[in-house]
């Protein structure tokens, strides 16, 4: 059962009533789900996880679904941590691992986000979702809801890879290609969610994607034996992923499942398209953004997050940093990953390798670190990247 009691404003704490359907809060801030964490505390010793399924709902107790009839599962979560020392001591970091997002349904971190997002849509009486994707949440989209019955309309950009359309499309959903970035098509379901009637699922823009991802640190936590790594580096667009594993240290620190001890948090982005890396640079607290983004990781590709604040916190927060590696970078760290790890990594993998490669050379991390990268994606999904970054190499 969900021991969740109410939503809070990032910005002010000011509570929501959890059974309205809410997009941001009033000041236009993401919202985040709260937990009566002490009553998890007590009905959940962290040995009892032991015996439960090997999904993100084995953590059910601290996500948002309250029923599970609703809950909307295609066996999200869980995914392998894999040792890489190989390929550590190759860069000079022995102590490496991997967790491969690309083994989840739908082949990318996105589907960890909508399972949740659309479960609790589903509980809270929505009939219609729409999304602006630039590529693997769209898929993700589609997937959960032809698995909860719910109608989805996914906007996307017109250059978005080609398998990210065609699994959107034989997924049953609506599918619209938007001249533009994913700003564009944000745009396009902002203008038109309310005449039409579908629920707005964009990244931070509704509370529920991030308690999917935040599973991405619980699962850390468990699978490290609850002893969090020194580093995490995390390829950021919207930025959930990072935002919701800080998150996640959180809840389970008031748990009493780890120590006070916290990992520090690295943003990598494309040089293409760095709004974070150029906020966090300028000691800025939020991220302009970014004129004319472009970069063959499309997941990279976010030229404004409204989670902006809350990376910046989480990264300055950790005692982290936020980079920022070129193209060129990124798909040779997808090839370097493959060749030591036999991990096929979407460009924005690469990207974690590529960045981790700078922090050694500038002295941002020592040799018995610890270090976890997060693959968010399976390469497949990129063929076309792949195929322009061989011609023009």
């Amino acid at each position: 059962m969900s021991f969740l009691t109410d939503l809070i404003c990032t910005k002010t704490g000011d509570s929501y009533d959890k059974t309205e359907l809410l997009n941001l809060s009033d000041p236009g801030a993401p919202l985040f789900a709260r937990y009566d964490l002490d009553a998890v505390r007590e009905n959940l010793p962290k040995e009892a996880l032991a015996d439960r399924e090997p999904t993100m709902w084995r953590y059910e107790e601290v996500l948002p679904v309250e029923d599970p009839r609703f809950k909307v599962s295609l066996g999200e979560g869980y995914t392998p941590l894999m040792q890489a020392s190989s390929l550590g001591q190759h860069i000079g970091t022995p102590n490496l691992l991997i967790k491969d997002e690309g083994a989840n349904p739908t082949g990318s971190f996105k589907a960890r986000g909508l399972s949740a997002a659309i479960s609790r849509a589903l509980e809270l009486g929505t009939k219609a979702i729409a999304i602006p994707s630039a590529g693997n949440a769209g898929g993700a989209t589609a997937a959960y809801a032809a698995r909860a019955g719910l109608r989805a309309h996914v906007f996307m950009p017109r250059d978005v890879p080609r398998a990210n359309y065609f699994e959107a499309k034989v997924l049953g959903a609506q599918v619209e290609l938007v001249d533009g970035l994913i700003s564009d098509c944000g745009r396009v379901v902002a203008e038109r969610k309310e005449a039409e009637g579908w629920f707005d699922v964009s990244t931070l823009k509704e509370p529920y994607r991030v308690e999917g991802k935040k599973t991405m640190g619980y699962e850390l936590a468990e699978q490290l034996d609850w002893e969090l790594p020194d580093v995490i580096i995390y390829p950021t667009g919207g930025g959930t992923g990072l935002i919701g594993m800080w998150k996640a240290f959180a809840e389970m620190g008031k748990l009493g499942w780890i120590s006070e001890k916290r990992p520090r948090m690295v943003s990598v982005q494309a040089s293409g398209c760095a709004p974070i890396v150029r906020a966090w640079e300028a000691g800025e607290e939020a991220a302009t953004p970014w004129e004319g983004a472009r970069t063959v990781a499309s997941g990279l590709r976010v030229p404004g997050a409204v989670g902006d604040f809350l990376m910046l916190r989480a990264i300055r927060d950790s005692g982290g940093c936020a980079l920022s590696v070129t193209d060129e970078e990124l798909l040779q760290g997808v090839t370097e990953m493959a060749a030591y790890t036999g991990i096929f990594a979407a460009p924005e993998g690469g990207a974690t390798l590529a960045c981790l490669k700078k922090m050694v050379e500038r002295g941002l991390v020592d040799a018995d670190d610890q270090v976890v990268l997060f693959n968010t994606g399976t390469g497949l999904k990129y063929l076309e990247a792949f195929e322009s970054g061989a011609q023009s190499g």
